[in-house]
Parts: C-alpha cells; sequence; structure tokens
C-alpha cells in the first residue's frame, strides 16, 4: 500500500520580498488538494500549518542577506516535521517560498540516511537555487537551497545538512534563470543541469527518464521539488519570480504522470505560490491538479474547465 499524503503548511514569506506566499498553505486547502485525493481513493491527514522554531541569534557576513533569523527557525522547524513525517506517510510540503525547501529536504535526507538509501533531489524550477548566503546578491534566500542541499559552504547560520546530497543525485529541471556565480558552480559539481534549451532540443521525456533511470537503478528516494514559476506563467502568474518561456500545462501533467509511473516519488514541494498574484484561483488549482496526476489521475480523467 502506498505511504499515506501528509499535508504540512508552511506559511513562509521571509525567503524573498514580495509578499504574499505565506497564503500559500490556505490556498492550496480551498482549490481542494485534501478532495482531489480523495477524489483518487487516497486518503490524506492535513497537520495543519507549522510554526517556526524560536529564533536564534544568527549572522551572516553578506549584508544583503535579510530575515537571515526566520529562515533559520523555519528550516528547524521543517526539518524536524519532514522527518516525522517520512516514517509513516509522503510528506506534501505547502509554501511558502522555496526557502522551504531548506528545511523539508533537511528532514527528509536524514531519513533517508536513517534508511540506508541515497536521496536524489528533482529541482522543477524556472531558478537554479544554487547561490549560497555569501554569494546572493539579492539577499533572497529562497535562491539558496540546492546549494545547501548539496553541502556547500557558505550556511554556518544554518543546522548543517544531514546527509549533503551528491551532485550526480541532483537533477535541475526546466530552467531559465540563472545568475553567473551560480552557473560557474553548477558546471564545476557537474549538477544534471536539463534547462529548456535541453527539452526544446531532446522533449521533455528522455531527460527525466535518464534521470528517474539513476533513482531507480540506485534503489533512491526522489524527493520533488515543484516551483510555481517552472510553470510558463501564462498558465501560472500567480509568483513573483516570472520568467517567459516555461512549461506548458499538457507539458507539466505529462511530468507528473511519468513521475507517477515509475514510483520512485517519496515526497514533494508546492512552492511559491502567491495567492494575491492569482486569477481566480487558476495557478493553486493547477497546482492542485498537478499533484493529482503525480498521485495517478490520467488525461482522460480530467474535469472540464468552467474558464
Amino acid at each position: 500500500m502506498a505511504p499515506k499524503p501528509i499535508l504540512i503548511g508552511a506559511p513562509i514569506d521571509s525567503g524573498q520580498k514580495r509578499a504574499g506566499c505565506l497564503m500559500g498553505p490556505s490556498a492550496f486547502r480551498v482549490a481542494g488538494l485534501t478532495q482531489s485525493l480523495a477524489d483518487l481513493g487516497i486518503a490524506s491527514e492535513d497537520w495543519g500549518d507549522l510554526k517556526p522554531a524560536p529564533f536564534r541569534d544568527v549572522t551572516c557576513a553578506n549584508p544583503a542577506v535579510h530575515h537571515l533569523a526566520e529562515t533559520v527557525a523555519w528550516t528547524e522547524a521543517l526539518s524536524e516535521a519532514g522527518r516525522k513525517a517520512m516514517k509513516t506517510g509522503f510528506p506534501i510540503f505547502m509554501g511558502g517560498d522555496h526557502s522551504l525547501s531548506l528545511g523539508s529536504v533537511a528532514g527528509v535526507a536524514a531519513h533517508a540516511a536513517e534508511k540506508g538509501r541515497p536521496l536524489f533531489v528533482l529541482w522543477l524550477d524556472a531558478h537554479s537555487d544554487y547561490h549560497t548566503p555569501m554569494t546572493t546578491q539579492s539577499g533572497n534566500l529562497h535562491g539558496t537551497p540546492v546549494a545547501y542541499i548539496a553541502g556547500k559552504p557558505g550556511f554556518d547560520a544554518f543546522p548543517l545538512f544531514p546527509a549533503p546530497v551528491p551532485a550526480d543525485r541532483i537533477c535541475l529541471y526546466g530552467i531559465r534563470s540563472v545568475d553567473p556565480a551560480e552557473y560557474a558552480g553548477l558546471i564545476e559539481a557537474s549538477v544534471n543541469v536539463f534547462d529548456m534549451r535541453v527539452l526544446d532540443e531532446r522533449g521533455i521525456v528522455a531527460p527525466l527518464r535518464e534521470f528517474l533511470d539513476k533513482v531507480a537503478a540506485a534503489n533512491g528516494m526522489l524527493h520533488v521539488s515543484l516551483d510555481v514559476d517552472f510553470l510558463d506563467p501564462g498558465i501560472a502568474p500567480a509568483v513573483g519570480t516570472t520568467v517567459p518561456g516555461g512549461i506548458t500545462f499538457r507539458e507539466a501533467h505529462l511530468v507528473m504522470e511519468l513521475l507517477h509511473e515509475s514510483g520512485l516519488v517519496t515526497s514533494l514541494d508546492l512552492v511559491e505560490l502567491n495567492p494575491f498574484l492569482d486569477e481566480r484561483g487558476k495557478t493553486a488549482k493547477l497546482m492542485v491538479e498537478l499533484v493529482g496526476s503525480l498521485m495517478g489521475r490520467k488525461v482522460f480523467d480530467r474535469p472540464t474547465r468552467s474558464f
């Protein structure tokens, strides 16, 4: 029997400067995530919204970094919740901005290490998020999770990542906005990068299957981190970091259906949804539909839309 989905809300706004992502967990609930799972015959648990851990006195030498103590506190709370949820089910972390993944993946990684299984990470995003607190110019810590997951230095204020994920087990898929410092680091580390140029040339399916084959061959656990800006802003406007030329509606559902068929996904992030920027819940509903495809809904099961 498949693990039970466990919904974990993380109303985080501290990783960037545009207010609104803290409303994300509520928007996913209003958009019918629990009912969508129930329609597939899947009973889920909702653990409600987390609260950050007590703030600590932390500092960073980079003066651009903001909300450091708050982001560290969220990281600690999410890591603990993620580790706990992995023991009994399939955690779905509902954000909140992408700094959520500093904690969610830490908790998942700790559990994978306890089980003696390798963790793989699939990053569905317009951005590589490979800055560290020392290299970020914006100071937005939602642009740092992949570097933290990979064990890069510069995260002294954060808890030590429990089991850094080697570069060959990280896949950045669909990216199309990378800063020079991030690009240099990705090339040096040999992270799997399937940017939109690769997907345009090779198609959606082949690169993803290559990575999934690696996960399967290693008997790995797969964490998927889905950022709203992975999608084209024409279909998903509710994000403060839009980048044109993203994944289409059909391509996104295909990715999710392939992930379901692989049977490899063990945890999921849903991040960067800003309901304040949405159009009649359009983006929230699409994200819920994508979770449905990840959980087994097929193309012929799709409801007719009213708009």
